[in-house]
Parts: C-alpha cells; sequence; structure tokens
C-alpha cells in the first residue's frame, strides 16, 4: 500500500509531529470526507506500507524525523511544490528563496531520484501572464538543476469555490485570465524545452488535452513505477479508481483530511475556508489517531 500525505493538506509542513506519532502508533484513522461517522483504519507498520509520497510546499519542519523513517526503514519521495505566485494568490507559502535552500538541503539529503518539484497549478491572471510564467519557471528550474530529475505541471482546474475566491480579489487587482490556444502552446512549449534544459522530466498532471506535442507527458503524482525503479522493488501499477477522470495516479490511501492547510492558496480545491482551516489547526491533536478532531 501506498500511503498519500497528503492530496488533501500539507502535513510536512503542519502536522509532521502527528504523522511521526502515528507512525509509531502503526496505525492513523482517516475519515471519509463526505460520510465522518464512515472511519477507515489504514496501518502504517512499515511492513504494510510500500512508500510514502509526500505532498508539500514546506518540508522543512519534517527534518529533524527523517532519520527515524530511515531507521524505521520507510521508503518515501516528495512531490515539493515551487511556484513564487504573488501573495494574492499564495497568501502563506514560503518566499521563492527559502523554498529552493529547503528543496536543495532535501535533495542533498534524499537524493534527487526522490524529489519531484512541482509547479502547478498554473493560474493565468492579470498579476501571473504567460511572459510571467516562462520567466519564473526559467529562474526556478535553473535553480533546482541537479537536484530533481522529475517536474509536475498543470494548468489550473478552477473548482466552484475556489474560483469564487479568485473572483474575489479583482477589486485588488487579480483578474483570471484563460489565455488562448496559442499562448499556452507557446507557454508549454517553454516549459518543456527549459525542463530538459536543467535535465529534467516533465510531466502534466490531471489534464485533458494531450501535452505530448509539446514533450510533456501524462503523468502520475503517485507512480508505482517510478517508486519501483528509485528504491529497486516491484509495486503493482495500478490506476486509482477514486480520483479526478483525467488523473493518473496509482492506487494509494490518503491520510490527511479537507480544511486543514493553512497556507492559504486562493485556487485551492482541498481548502474551502481559510479561517476554517485556522480553526481546525488550532483544535488538532499531535495525540489524536486522526489529524483533525478524535476518529476512533
Amino acid at each position: 500500500m501506498i500511503i498519500s500525505a497528503s492530496r488533501r493538506t500539507d502535513i510536512p509542513a503542519f502536522y509532521a509531529k502527528w504523522f511521526v506519532n502515528r507512525l509509531c502508533a502503526g496505525y492513523c484513522n482517516v475519515p471519509n470526507p463526505f460520510n465522518t461517522k464512515q472511519i477507515t483504519r489504514v496501518s502504517l507498520c512499515v511492513e504494510d506500507v510500500d512508500a510514502i509520497v509526500f505532498w508539500s510546499r514546506n518540508p522543512r519542519p519534517l527534518f529533524p524525523y527523517l532519520e527515524e523513517l530511515e531507521r524505521r526503514g520507510y521508503r518515501y519521495v516528495f512531490n515539493f511544490t515551487i511556484l513564487n505566485n504573488p501573495r494574492l494568490l499564495d497568501a502563506n507559502s514560503p518566499d521563492v528563496e527559502s523554498s529552493i535552500r529547503t528543496f536543495r538541503e532535501l535533495s542533498d539529503r534524499v537524493g534527487a531520484d526522490r524529489l519531484t518539484w512541482r509547479y502547478d497549478p498554473i493560474v493565468l491572471s492579470s498579476l501571473t501572464s504567460v511572459d510571467f510564467h516562462r520567466r519564473n519557471f526559467e529562474a526556478i528550474a535553473k535553480s533546482l538543476q541537479g537536484y530533481c530529475k522529475r517536474c509536475v505541471i498543470s494548468l489550473v482546474n478552477l473548482y466552484r469555490k475556489s474560483l469564487k475566491r479568485l473572483n474575489d480579489l479583482a477589486g485588488q487587482g487579480l483578474v483570471i485570465h484563460t489565455g488562448s490556444n496559442s499562448e499556452i502552446a507557446s507557454l508549454l512549449r517553454f516549459i518543456s524545452e527549459t525542463a530538459h534544459q536543467c535535465a529534467m522530466d516533465v510531466f502534466s498532471c490531471a489534464q485533458e488535452a494531450d501535452f505530448s506535442t509539446y514533450g510533456i507527458k501524462a503523468g502520475k503524482c503517485i507512480d508505482a513505477r517510478h517508486l519501483s525503479e528509485v528504491f529497486r522493488v516491484e509495486l503493482e501499477t495500478q490506476r486509482d479508481p477514486h480520483q479526478r477522470k483525467h488523473c493518473g495516479c496509482d492506487t494509494s490511501k490518503d491520510i490527511g483530511m479537507y480544511d486543514s492547510c493553512l497556507f492559504d492558496c486562493r485556487y485551492c480545491y482541498a481548502t474551502s475556508s481559510h479561517e476554517r482551516a485556522k480553526t481546525n489547526y488550532r483544535r488538532h491533536d499531535v495525540n489524536s489517531p486522526s489529524l483533525l478532531g478524535w476518529y476512533s
């Protein structure tokens, strides 16, 4: 079983101590997001965990525990997001310089094969034009050259709740654009060429459109084949039927909960309210079997 930690929140940034406590306990409890009376007990015993996939914008709070993970025999990789958007879009994300330092330090520690850089999602707006993303992507890619071999990108998928949050920013000068077909094609071609110049393979995440014309393969953010190659084991490759229609990820068990991330990314589908997330975080108990509340 592959553990996803987590699509729903940033466990390394905000819940590292809880996560390690659950490894020590050997399990965690995850309520169904749509029916919290339905609780799933997820084994975190090392013999039951094929690998852990961390999703994070700031994994540094997990650094003190990495040696413990290694000692216990857990295999793990990171999907590490670095975007450098304006604060109107990413209110609380770490600044790009500190993110790059953290990325490099983590890569030196665990190896470039175990980090994937996510430039994801790409939001086109009055403040983040195609030219902005060209400059931004190139600068970050060059800073990460040699520290990772994989990059994942996507064009933002605007859900109703996130679209409302973004539209509310129009009065502050941020207006969402879709971009013309030619602009999108130019940006994707530039991203592909730049990534390859920096010795990175670039993949798309959950995109309906085929980007292979630009040298961008349809990717899997949870990729059993890649994990098998990194850790020299044989993991079963099976598409996760519970993900979005165009998501290629292999089957995993996500142990996070929605409305618990404090980064306040305005386009995020996993947080419906930053105030609710802050309230949930204040109620978080590092000794609970579940990330939020006490589901047992």
